[in-house]
């Protein structure tokens, strides 16, 4: 994500007053989740309800055991992320204990990443990566051939096979046969190349073969839920959730005075997203990072989850979780004596991943992949999806979101207490046993947990 203060958004479409799109997908619930096939489809993202999983037989039960009380917890989301990388199926589930002695207490949530081999994808994935290495050689080759050239033309500046200049004589080449040089593979042919990138394109965004689909909801139709351990767990009503893009308004553009000029910085990529180098100024005074946060949700008030594999978390309060991530830079070196009149500029917070525990199978670096927002606990609170919600403005939408925050709003609390819990998740998506790898597996992640104050 790129760097920049949430007042500092624009780009070249500000002077039509569009909004910006950043690189955050927002899941915001679609009503209820009622469909038999869907319940049992694990890439069918889900608001509360039961799990589905992506192998048979499933995992162990105590996965969704509160580590504090030892009772079964909810399920909070269920989110389908396969990466485009990966021949992998990929789906994240989090759960959350909502029993109000463990509130505050880590363990009271808990984040689990499945896999499951997809040899289907799996086979597309390989040829267009084989199509990527041919035409990285082949790219190559030309950028070598050229340079033997040029090479050629310098050491020689009367050969006649510089491409330099054209053959002024003409006959040449038709009385000795001389072949013309073949023009680079992908920079000429643009029909041939366009084919290529519209099957890349086809491949990469392919879903799972429709048989590997049946097979999965068919398996667990059979073994899982209704013959299972996990039927007897609790559970809230089960919404669809589904995912739009985040879009923020751009900021206004400050007054500047006709007789001066201001040079842009180009280098600048202010829509590739938010919170990257977002600098955060200590302060005693008023928790700056709970307004940011309810300034920024405010816009999309209805999101109960914001997703961005790799990308930076959003913090809720100024607190223990806050100083860790965001670890405050060591302090200046000032002079014992300084004059009166001089300014010292106040210090500045970067987030900083490798504060985050590493994965304990193949020792990977964690990123941040998700954070549970707290329209969440609204949502969950009565089974089903609230029905005839009402068009709100922007300001309008902001005041109810702090209300929420603030548990000052008009619905009753269901036992949660958090702000945000943000998911961290292996880096590399490994899928070992043992040291070998797994067509299946099975892993916890991290979560920290912002609690609301």
């Amino acid at each position: 994500m790129a760097a920049g203060y949430e007042d500092d958004w624009s780009d070249s479409d500000d002077d039509m007053g569009s909004d910006v799109e950043t690189s955050v997908q927002l899941g915001i619930p679609d009503g209820p989740l009622e469909s038999p096939s869907d319940l049992l489809d694990a890439a069918v993202s889900r608001i509360g309800g039961h799990p589905a999983f992506l192998t048979s037989p499933e995992p162990p039960f105590p996965s969704a055991l509160c580590k504090n009380c030892s009772s079964p917890m909810e399920l909070l989301v269920q989110v389908w992320c396969p990466l485009e990388s990966s021949p992998s199926d990929r789906a994240l589930y989090v759960w959350g204990c909502a029993r109000g002695i463990c509130q505050r207490l880590e363990g009271s949530v808990r984040a689990w990443r499945g896999l499951r081999y997809n040899e289907g994808y799996a086979a597309k994935l390989a040829k267009k990566l084989a199509r990527q290495r041919e035409k990285e050689l082949a790219q190559a080759k030309a950028a070598e051939d050229e340079e033997k050239r040029k090479q050629a033309a310098k050491t020689n500046p009367f050969s006649m096979k510089s491409t330099n200049a054209p053959n002024p004589f003409g006959l040449g080449a038709q009385v000795f046969g001389e072949p013309s040089s073949p023009p680079a593979e992908g920079i000429d042919d643009k029909d041939e190349k366009a084919g290529d990138e519209d099957e890349d394109t086809s491949d990469a965004s392919s879903p799972p073969e429709e048989e590997d689909d049946e097979d999965i909801v068919s398996a667990l139709a059979a073994t899982t839920l209704e013959t299972s351990e996990w039927k007897t767990a609790p559970s809230y009503g089960s919404l669809y959730m589904s995912t739009v893009a985040e879009y923020l308004p751009p900021a206004p553009k400050p007054k500047i005075p006709q007789n001066v000029q201001v040079e842009e910085n180009a280098s600048a990529k202010p829509s590739e997203g938010t919170w990257a180098l977002e600098g955060y100024e200590n302060s005693l005074e008023v928790d700056h990072i709970f307004e940011r946060f309810t300034k920024r949700i405010g816009y999309e008030g209805e999101q109960c989850i914001r997703y961005e594999l790799g990308g930076i978390p959003m913090p809720f309060a100024d607190d223990e979780v806050f100083k860790r991530l965001f670890p405050a830079p060591p302090a200046p070196n000032l002079p014992v004596t300084r004059p009166d009149s001089m300014v010292v500029p106040p210090q500045k917070r970067t987030y900083d991943p490798s504060t985050i525990s590493q994965c304990p199978h193949c020792k990977g670096k964690r990123v941040f992949e998700c954070q549970l927002m707290p329209n969440l606990i609204n949502v969950l609170k009565v089974p089903g999806t609230p029905e005839g919600v009402k068009q709100t403005t922007d300001e309008e939408r902001r005041k109810e979101v702090e209300k929420a925050l603030k548990g000052s709003g008009n619905v009753e609390h269901a036992g949660m207490e958090w702000g945000t819990c943000m998911v961290f998740s292996c880096e590399n998506d490994c899928c070992t046993e043992k040291g070998a790898s797994s067509k299946s597996c099975w892993r916890e992640e991290v979560v920290l947990v912002q609690w609301d104050n």
